[in-house]
């Protein structure tokens, strides 16, 4: 009997080795497995309890590695400004983003989660990143290569500080410029808007020639997952009222505020997110026809759809009055991840209450699930989940700076140069006696950069994050003989009293964002305006317009001698002065239209009462000026 003994436990160490390798080897870890295989074989191994964690997105001051491996959370998020300390290093950031991802990785099942940001022009919340011009200046310039650019600077720049995701682009179609995220859209026009999503590929990278239609795609390590938002119909409220009411035909909402969407799948996009506002009355995050029917459906999306901050809540009003309600709505909707920024124990334990109730199916959670696992398996999460710091240097780098100041100089619109043709103040000379340099804007970067920079509302000041202001970037520019007098808010006997050749006036709105800069007059500050009347009443001027959208200026335009519309063109202020002293011509043309009176709101080209102050498309040029 002993003769046996040897062998027979030489077996059984060889069938509990072979027991072990198989335990070992799991196929969704195997990237060489195809991705269906992966994300079947995960999901089959998950609970309730994990699928459920993976549809939830919170904030990173809630989170923790111990609540990320508790609560099996799926992504975490930045809201507006919100940072791991003020003026945080890209080493900060990485730090922050890698304790959230060993929480997630420490799980049962080890699966990653991804981290989002706002990084809508430029990576915006971090302190000595590069601020693009927003939207609103970018489709002045017709040109999606540029845009697309800049989506591949803004990726290397988010991944710079370990982060995966960004909630760009908007592709909001901005009928009305009272609606205060109007910056955030590209244009009035549907078709420069679609142009525009060129930025998508260069976010997350060009698809393969064999992609099919709507699947996600994210083209490695120096790319991230695009968002387009906010699906649909946000830009065209009732008087353009934040999360508000948009009311058109069904041919209206394809014509006009599909089109971006149409085109964001075809180049891949990862996610999209719902708006708040509602269309016909029916709040967005609760529309099933056209989140399930349509974008999942129809338009055959195979991403994951994201809510909106705090989203579900605001399906009931007042906000949250039946959360219950809420949930189910929302879900059933189609929304796969949902952004539960703090109160994220109460939207598990309800929908988990839900699902083991059969209120939600099964099958909905698994479509959620089974798309949000997709995202994360094609962005290569689960082989490289944690960030490193080779990419830090991109952060705010010359290269990108160089780019922003590109765009800067083809986003400016000159809407008026002189009397005539035959006499243009624009451009003006280097050399020159005394220049007067006045305004509100002229000095600062805050305004300059507009909201969705540093803080959610932006931040007015030179303290906010590296950069150069259009005053500094004039005194750069003009030749070392020419003196340069800044006074903010000159008077009239200020201006009148010195021997100033010309005059440029910077003026326009303080940063906002949101809701908070809904308005329905859209008026220049009282300061600005009277500036304009003290200064260009005594000496030649030209006044250059810092808004994120046209502005009331009729009355006044007779008075400049020339007018500059420069949007929000962010940190690089040098870009201004490229073209307003010649180095490079004046090339934009307006993608909207400037109004003459509020009253006449909303107007867009093609409507039957359209009579602009300066239409769309409108934009003069100028030829730069051949150094000697």
């Amino acid at each position: 009997m002993a003769r046996f003994f040897i062998p027979s436990m030489g077996l059984l160490f060889l069938c509990c080795w072979a027991t072990m390798a198989e335990a070992e080897y799991v196929k969704y870890k195997d990237p060489k497995q195809p991705l269906n295989t992966r994300i079947k074989d995960l999901m089959s191994r998950m609970t309730v309890e994990e699928k459920i964690g993976q549809m939830v997105q919170i904030e990173r001051s809630v989170a923790s590695a111990d609540v990320m491996k508790k609560y099996f959370i799926g992504s975490v998020l930045s809201g507006g400004g919100s940072v791991p300390a003020t003026r945080a290093s890209p080493e900060t950031w990485i730090n922050m983003v890698n304790e959230f991802q060993k929480g997630a990785l420490s799980t049962r099942l080890g699966i990653p989660m991804i981290y989002g940001i706002d990084a809508v022009h430029g990576n915006n919340n971090v302190y000595k990143a590069t601020i693009f011009p927003h939207n609103v200046g970018l489709g002045v310039t017709r040109d999606p290569e540029l845009v697309k650019k800049i989506g591949a600077a803004t990726a290397l720049e988010v991944r710079a500080t370990g982060i995966q995701y960004a909630f760009a682009p908007c592709i909001a179609v901005c009928r009305d410029p009272r609606w205060g995220r109007c910056y955030e859209s590209y244009s009035e026009d549907p078709k420069i808007v679609k142009a525009m999503t060129e930025i998508i590929p260069g976010l997350q990278g060009d698809i393969p020639a064999n992609s099919r239609k709507g699947v996600p795609f994210v083209g490695g390590k120096d790319k991230i997952a695009a968002c387009a938002k906010h699906y649909v119909g946000d830009g065209g409220t009732t008087k353009g009222i934040n999360e508000n009411n948009t009311v058109i035909d069904w041919h209206g909402l394809l014509s006009i505020h599909m089109p971006g969407y149409y085109s964001s799948i075809i180049k891949g996009v990862s996610t999209v997110m719902i708006s708040y506002s509602s269309w016909n009355g029916v709040k967005m995050h609760a529309n099933r026809d056209l989140i399930t029917g349509f974008l999942k459906g129809k338009l055959r999306f195979r991403g994951f759809v994201i809510s909106d901050w705090q989203g579900i809540d605001r399906i009931t009003s007042p906000e949250g009055a039946n959360y219950s309600y809420s949930v189910q709505t929302g879900v059933n909707a189609g929304i796969d991840m949902i952004m539960v920024p703090y109160n994220y124990t109460v939207f598990i334990d309800d929908l988990t209450f839900q699902v083991k109730n059969n209120i939600i199916p099964m099958s909905r959670i698994n479509d959620a699930v089974r798309r949000i696992l997709k995202v994360k398996f094609i962005m290569g999460i689960f082989e490289n989940p944690l960030a490193d710091v080779s990419l830090v240097k991109q952060l705010g780098s010359q290269e990108h700076r160089e780019l922003a100041r590109e765009a800067v100089r083809k986003t400016l619109v000159l809407l008026k140069n002189g009397e005539n043709a035959d006499n243009p103040l624009l451009p003006l000379p280097k050399k020159a006696g005394k220049i007067l340099v006045a305004g509100s804007h002229a000095d600062n970067l805050g305004d300059q950069c507009g909201g969705w920079t540093i803080e959610w509302q932006g931040l007015e000041g030179n303290n906010l994050t590296v950069g150069t202001t259009i005053l500094k970037a004039i005194k750069n520019t003009v030749d070392p003989s020419t003196q340069i007098i800044y006074e903010e808010n000159p008077n009239s006997t200020f201006v009148s009293s010195n021997k100033f050749s010309h005059a440029i006036v910077v003026v326009g709105e303080p940063p906002y964002a949101e809701t908070f800069g809904d308005s329905l007059n859209l008026t220049l500050p009282d300061a600005d305006l009277n500036t304009i009347n003290n200064v260009c009443g005594a000496v030649k001027c030209v006044v250059v317009i810092i808004s994120g959208r046209p502005v009331s200026i009729q009355p006044y335009v007779e008075k400049m001698d020339a007018l500059v519309a420069a949007w929000l063109p962010g940190t690089e202020g040098q870009g201004v002065a490229d073209v307003l002293f010649g180095d490079y011509g004046f090339t934009g043309k307006l993608a909207r239209t400037w109004f003459k009176t509020v009253d006449q709101l909303p107007m867009n080209v093609g409507d039957s009462h359209y009579d602009p102050l300066f239409p769309f498309g409108f934009g003069l040029t100028t030829e730069p000026v051949k150094a000697n």
